[in-house]
């Protein structure tokens, strides 16, 4: 029986890291089909609240494959793709996308090197993404911006209900189906019933040091935008 790997709710940088290297051959079909669709709605939504021109220098980290880095480019805007899975980034050459292994605690980029900064479904999986948002707000110029795009908390009580069932129960089966590691999403439920609401992250991303911060919720909130300046 072949081996499956999935990190805990500890969130130790290896095993998160291993994980994703685990299921990089297939991740991006399997996000596809676990959202309905949905994921490429949002990463357009994502490159839109950037409101990215052309010629700015972009961070899109844990960018994984590089799908998401990809749309941003759409912008006209350059583009680097960090992901501390070096299997994620590897499985996502052939994009054509500058790509760069890194962690989101220790980026490896100088102070102000970017107009603006993404982070897509991957903050929940930084050990400690307070010190993640200050970093990415020192890799960021002053008056920059910065879009965090991560699952969050439906906002109709009875369908955050049926939500939270599908998380726990049908997504494990679905990802059975299609996923090289479905146990990596048993991992992911849970990663996104702790989760912060919407409210408490905007705090989080205030108290690392960002200004203004906002949030969109799409799809009823599964998904928020969080969006916010560097001073």
């Amino acid at each position: 029986m072949a081996q499956t790997s999935r990190a805990t709710l500890a969130k130790e940088p290896h095993e998160v890291a291993s994980m994703f290297d685990g299921v990089a051959r297939r991740y991006d079909i399997t996000n596809t089909v676990l959202s309905f669709g949905q994921d490429r709605s949002w990463r357009k939504l994502t490159r839109r609240a950037l409101a990215l021109e052309p010629g700015e220098r972009v961070l899109d980290l844990a960018a994984g494959t590089g799908v998401s880095t990809v749309e941003l480019g759409r912008s006209g805007a350059w583009c680097v793709a960090t992901d501390f899975s070096k299997g994620m980034l590897q499985a996502g050459l052939q994009r054509g996308v500058p790509m760069v292994a890194g962690d989101a605690m220790a980026l490896p980029y100088a102070d102000a090197s970017f107009d603006a900064a993404t982070i897509s479904f991957g903050l929940r999986n930084v050990s400690d993404f307070d010190a993640g948002l200050r970093e990415i707000a020192r890799v960021t110029k002053p008056g920059g911006r910065l879009v965090v795009s991560e699952f969050s908390t439906p906002v109709f009580g009875p369908f955050r209900t049926v939500y939270m069932e599908y998380l726990m129960k049908a997504l494990p089966k679905v990802a059975r189906a299609v996923s090289s590691n479905p146990d990596a999403y048993v991992y992911l439920a849970e990663s996104i019933r702790a989760w912060p609401t919407q409210e408490q992250l905007a705090q989080r991303i205030t108290d690392a040091g960002w200004t203004d911060v906002q949030w969109r919720n799409l799809t009823g909130g599964i998904v928020a935008l969080h969006k916010a300046i560097r001073p």
